[in-house]
């Protein structure tokens, strides 16, 4: 197998999810199709780690809290608002809003540990920052605030991703990438699941009925295995087979996949938003570029980007 072949299968796998997630919360909101993506493959993440390291690998000795902590941050945080985000956007800028992750990783390491990126890096990642801009503008500048909501909550969940990611490297550097997704997975998953419960309970979400279940079945079923299971694992190998580096390069292949099959659906992108997409992903390229400087530390892995 190809060293980079993981790391193609996994943002495929992520460009498709934002699409095929719209769809399926036409039908089941945003709080419980997160519920069912992560308890379903929290529990096939345990199965997995159980088989490949042992029943004693699900102990978390003494760091349940830890990893709740990181967990609700980054699953929970993560994903709920990118789902309520795509509910006021469009799947197209919340894909070019992911595919920023490697940059505010840099971004956020600088405030974390004063670690200031090159004057080269800082440049590209102004310039991402300013086609993002143009796409969320894009040729309908009235219509830019309502949709800016949306990607303003794409965004703040990515920021909780990164922030996850960080914070969980310093802290479980011992756990296997296994070890640790399956763990904090399933720990953010009880805030997940709680979240889900208390809305339905409270009346402000809607249990999801069988027809419900049935109308969005397939879609619940890519973004759990495919945007999931296969991507998450696909990443984490991809990225000890190239390192962090290479496979944060790959990510700029997420929106290209999103642009095209909503182009596929009939979704037209504007000029001005074709412009911006493209400016925003050289600029990611040449920042990937600028991180691969040996004299550079490396992007953090950021393992399960989109998951």
């Amino acid at each position: 197998m190809p060293p980079y072949l993981p790391s193609l299968i996994a943002v495929l796998c992520w460009g498709g999810m934002f699409p095929i997630a719209d769809a399926a919360m036409d039908h089941v909101d945003a709080a419980n199709v997160t519920a069912i993506r992560y308890g379903v493959a929290s529990l096939i993440f345990l199965g997995l780690l159980a088989a490949v390291e042992g029943v004693r690998a699900l102990r978390y000795d003494g760091r349940f809290g830890r990893a709740w902590l990181f967990g609700t941050i980054g699953f929970a945080g993560f994903n709920l608002l990118s789902y309520v985000g795509l509910r006021h956007t469009t799947p197209q800028h919340a894909s070019l809003i992911a595919a920023l992750l490697p940059v505010l990783t840099v971004l956020t390491r600088w405030r974390l540990t004063g670690e200031r990126p090159s004057p080269a890096l800082l440049g590209f990642v102004g310039v991402a920052f300013a086609g993002v801009a143009l796409v969320v503008v894009g040729d309908n500048p009235a219509a830019a605030a309502q949709g800016g909501v949306g990607d303003l909550l794409v965004l703040l969940g990515a920021m909780c991703w990164v922030r996850y990611t960080l914070s969980a490297a310093g802290e479980f550097g011992g756990w296997s990438p296994l070890r640790f997704t399956a763990l904090s997975a399933s720990a953010g998953t009880l805030t997940i699941v709680a979240i889900a419960a208390a809305g339905d309970l409270s009346g402000l979400l809607s249990t999801p009925t069988a027809g419900d279940l049935g109308a969005a079945g397939w879609g619940i079923g890519y973004i759990v295995l495919f945007g999931a299971l296969i991507a998450v694992l696909a990443w984490n190998s991809g990225v000890q087979r190239i390192g962090p580096a290479n496979a944060a390069l790959f990510m700029n292949l997420v929106p290209v996949t999103t642009f095209t099959i909503q182009a596929f659906r009939g979704a037209t992108p504007g000029p001005v938003e074709l412009a911006g997409a493209a400016v925003t992903l050289a600029a990611l390229i040449g920042a990937n570029a600028t991180l691969r400087v040996p004299a550079r530390a490396p992007v953090t892995n950021v393992a399960t980007s989109g998951a």
